[in-house]
């Protein structure tokens, strides 16, 4: 005998149409204890015979058995849906959390690697001035760059980069991230005019 193979997944549509069975099913126990209710109110238990035990004769006795019947078959069977709705949200939910799950292992990875991305340096310290904006800051000989205001290892292509970031931010303070000794080390900088050749030194 040919495996079936795995299930196919439940869709919001199947849902939907299954609540649409349920709304019929519902619809049609309705119809059938409005017509018990037409005849005489005679309701789901009422005796069918009369005081003597003869067939009641103010009620069509066809009808009421019939609709007694189905009543019994459509409750049944809107049970056994009820219990497949149930199932199929159980399914969605399950699905959605597992969906919700991987993307949120997703997004951490990522934000990982770009954050591991941002820690790699694209630039190093050779020579700090004494009495420079540099030196005042507590920049180092040897310092990584990893972050120099805007310029990080995903934008930068050369120190014009710097250069450029460092005109535009004259007077005013720039956050600089260095790697020291396998340690982030994040600093104050103010490219501002010394007694030195430049705006750093």
């Amino acid at each position: 005998m040919a495996d079936p193979g795995p299930a196919r997944p439940v869709t919001i549509s199947d849902v939907q149409q299954l609540v649409r069975r349920k709304d019929d099913i519902e619809a049609q126990i309705k119809a059938c204890y409005e017509l018990l209710e037409g005849q005489n109110g005679v309701g789901m238990h009422e005796p069918l015979v009369d005081a003597e035990g003869f067939p009641r004769s103010d009620i069509d006795l066809y009808q009421v058995r019939t609709a007694r019947h189905n009543i019994i078959c459509l409750q049944n069977d809107h049970k056994a849906l009820m219990k497949q709705v149930e199932e199929a949200l159980h399914q969605l939910h399950a699905r959605e959390k597992e969906k919700q799950a991987r993307d949120e292992a997703e997004a951490l990875a990522e934000a990982m690697s770009q954050n591991q991305s941002l820690a790699r340096p694209f630039a190093k310290v050779n020579a700090v001035s004494p009495g420079s904006p540099a030196s005042v800051s507590g920049l180092q000989v040897d310092d990584e760059i990893v972050e120099f205001g805007s310029v990080n290892v995903n934008n930068f292509q050369n120190l014009q980069n710097i250069a450029t970031v460092v005109q535009h931010s004259e007077g005013s303070p720039l956050s600089v991230t260095v790697l020291r000794g396998g340690r982030r080390v994040h600093v104050g900088l103010t490219p501002k005019r010394w007694a030195g050749k430049g705006l750093l030194g």
